[in-house]
């Protein structure tokens, strides 16, 4: 087994009961939910194919939905990011300077680039999964306050988790 995947079982290991025991209690005043677990689709790899990312971004989804009890949310929304993640990607970065197997992160794409990438990800996902959960808009204004308010939280906790392991691995 390669070191990214001993690395990348033992994040899934951690990040999917985490998001499940820890971050989901983390509620800010009742509106902002922290969804630490979107790190494991940020960090896959590239050159990864499609249909294995999109089926790690479905087990990692469907894993949180067993965990939390919310039937399918997090698998379909986990799947669209897996999917839509690499052309997200070449938004902020050409197709000249991909990163040949390694994971995008801050030091490999750029601060501005990724923090981008990283925030575009994130208030996909948090939009899709609010309005699925919603699933009306009859409270509008709650609804994006839940989609803005999640993303900026989500924002600052991946970042930080980012900066965390880049420390690491500069060590």
């Amino acid at each position: 087994m390669t070191k990214f995947a001993i690395k990348y079982i033992i994040c899934f290991l951690l990040l999917i009961p985490a998001q499940a025991i820890v971050f989901n209690h983390l509620i800010l005043f009742n509106v902002a939910v922290p969804l630490a677990f979107i790190y494991l689709i940020i960090m896959l790899p590239l050159t990864l194919g499609t249909n294995l990312s999109t089926f790690i971004g479905f087990l990692a989804g469907l894993c949180i939905d067993i965990f939390c009890d919310t039937p399918g949310v997090n698998a379909l929304c986990c799947t669209l990011l897996a999917f839509a993640r690499k052309p997200i990607f070449h938004l902020y970065v050409s197709m000249d300077d991909d990163l040949a197997g390694r994971s995008p992160s801050s030091r490999t794409m750029g601060q501005a680039a990724y923090m981008k990438f990283m925030l575009t990800i994130i208030a996909i996902y948090c939009t899709l999964m609010f309005t699925v959960e919603a699933f009306q808009f009859l409270n509008f204004r709650l609804l994006i306050l839940r989609i803005l308010a999640s993303t900026t939280y989500t924002f600052i906790l991946l970042y930080a988790f980012d900066c965390l392991t880049l420390r690491n691995r500069e060590a």
